[in-house]
């Protein structure tokens, strides 16, 4: 049977502007392209402008994680500048972030993914019925009530940052804020409800502490059949429909998984350094290697970019961040043999290509590495082990059991606060380098910046998206969803779901493009896109 080729453009409901080819012979994928189709521009936009410019520039890349961007920005500038951050600052920072992915989470699964199990080609499916009626966009029970109630964490946002999204509280040397007790009393108030009205009744059946005894995959398996109230919640539902419908079994990914940690200790990082940063955050960073079962230490000098495949004039080595220059090219062709995409090739320079996002850091998460002190959850590893390894069922799961995690950090922080303490103390500018690390609710996330007589030389950003979507690299070796793509079933092409599957699974990010018009003859210049 002749090799069908299949264009998909674009993947909705993950990135507007991703488009994915496929090869397809006897009914399954035998080679994909992930293509990345508008140019992003960030950093050309920075270059030359004032150091602050990143605060406000950089949250717009993206509509859904702006808190994640301005961290980024933040601790670039501390680290370049050799602030001094208050606690209160760190842990205000931290809380913005927090309560932007306790928001995602939720939408993501929703809005973005689930409402593919309603999709005609599961209808023998015995869950199918039930799918439609929770999971059905705008009108399903529990879709209605999870999009609705998830716009209340950014609520606590909005008390700190004055704004959701595109707050710019956070600058270098702390934040510009000061709550009030009445605030913090407020914060409790909005994460109560969001914790009573969907994450313990709708999306567990159960409570926080239930839930928070699972330690592995038996635990978990125990605590579905423990329950109807557990099995039929929406956790438990989509746990079995998945199973049945097979999503355990395709959207593996390159097997090596990546995080830079996140959530500075706020007794811990108050004076940042970029080398002080892996033993001060809580969430810790780290690489797993699947093949040899092991956990690395994790570092930004490991970075590496390669524009082999890239619509770059910047040759065919890998570099780091700091020495890339961004030199878009000017005519673009799609040729799948050579450039095909805006998105840059990212790996670790000794381990190769690495997926980012909620599967990674949940099996770094699992790991003895690191600092005694820092978080520590062996479930999503255990369960990857004995589940066979990586799918898009399993990174689904990884990404909503952060979800309670998260939210105890949120309380955390709430409790942490010393209203009377500083709040911010003003930096010295000076030239130098800075880098800024996170994780946004999609992945690995990351600025470099170089100042240069009081000016922005140069300003890199690593997105998660790119670390995902990238296309191949100097050695040909496929991009993290490319190889996801690779042996997925698709039966008819017509209805290719599989491939939005895979897709979303990796990626909760929407995009927003901005079209540059000539002021006088309103003729389009330029196209940016927003990840």
């Amino acid at each position: 049977m002749p090799v069908q080729k299949l264009e998909i453009s674009p993947v909705g409901r993950v990135e507007g502007d991703l488009d994915v080819r496929v090869d397809i012979e006897d009914g399954q994928v035998v080679n994909a392209w992930t293509k990345a189709e508008l140019f992003r521009g960030f950093e050309v936009i920075l270059k030359g402008k004032d150091p602050q410019a990143g605060l406000i520039v950089t949250p717009r890349i993206c509509g859904i994680c702006g808190a994640s961007h301005l961290t980024c920005a933040s601790w670039a500038l501390d680290t370049a500048w050799e602030t001094e951050v208050p606690r209160n600052a760190i842990l205000a920072r931290n809380l913005g972030q927090l309560v932007e992915t306790v928001q995602s989470h939720p939408r993501h699964f929703y809005a973005l993914y689930a409402i593919d199990l309603t999709n005609k080609k599961y209808k023998n499916s015995p869950f199918y019925e039930e799918a439609c009626k929770r999971f059905g966009a705008f009108t399903g029970t529990s879709y209605e009530l999870a999009i609705t109630t998830s716009a209340k964490p950014v609520e606590l946002y909005a008390l700190f940052g004055g704004q959701w999204p595109h707050s710019s509280y956070m600058v270098p040397g702390g934040v510009m804020c000061a709550p009030t007790l009445t605030d913090i009393t407020r914060g409790w108030g909005i994460m109560e409800y969001f914790r009573t009205n969907w994450l313990e009744p709708v999306w567990l059946g159960c409570s926080l502490e239930r839930y928070e005894e699972i330690q592995t995959y038996e635990d978990f398996l125990e605590w579905l059949d423990e329950s109807p109230a557990h099995a039929n919640s929406d956790l438990g539902f989509y746990w079995r429909m998945g199973l049945d419908i097979g999503l355990d079994k395709y959207g593996g990914g390159p097997g090596r998984y990546l995080t830079w940690g996140y959530l500075p200790h706020e007794d811990r990082y108050q004076k940042p350094t970029v080398e002080g940063r892996n033993a001060a955050v809580i969430m810790k960073g780290g690489v797993y290697d699947s093949f040899t079962d092991q956990h690395h230490m994790v570092d930004h000098t490991f970075t590496r970019e390669n524009t082999s495949h890239a619509w770059y004039e910047e040759g065919t080595a890998d570099v780091h961040p700091f020495d890339r220059t961004t030199q878009p090219k000017h005519i673009n062709t799609n040729d799948y043999e050579g450039k095909y995409s805006w998105a840059t090739a990212v790996s670790h320079k000794d381990l190769g290509r690495m997926e980012v996002g909620s599967l990674a850091r949940q099996l770094v998460a699992g790991g003895k590495h690191g600092e005694s002190w820092q978080h520590y959850d062996g479930l999503i590893l255990d369960m990857f082990k004995k589940m066979g390894g990586p799918s898009i069922h399993l990174r689904e799961f990884a990404r909503m059991h952060e979800s309670v995690k998260l939210y105890r950090e949120v309380e955390r922080c709430l409790r942490e606060f010393k209203l009377n303490d500083p709040w911010y103390i003003k930096p010295t500018e000076k030239d130098g380098r800075g880098w800024g690390g996170t994780e946004a609710s999609r992945g690995a996330l990351c600025h470099w910046v170089e100042v240069e007589k009081g000016k922005i030389k140069n300003y890199q950003v690593i997105a998660p998206t790119t670390w995902n979507v990238g296309p191949r690299d100097g050695t040909h070796t496929r991009g993290p969803i490319e190889e996801a793509l690779v042996g997925i079933p698709i039966e008819d092409s017509t209805n290719p779901v599989e491939v939005g599957h895979v897709a979303r699974s990796f990626d909760s990010c929407l995009v927003c493009t901005v079209h540059a018009h000539d002021a006088k003859t309103g003729k389009e210049l330029a196209r940016f896109r927003t990840n």
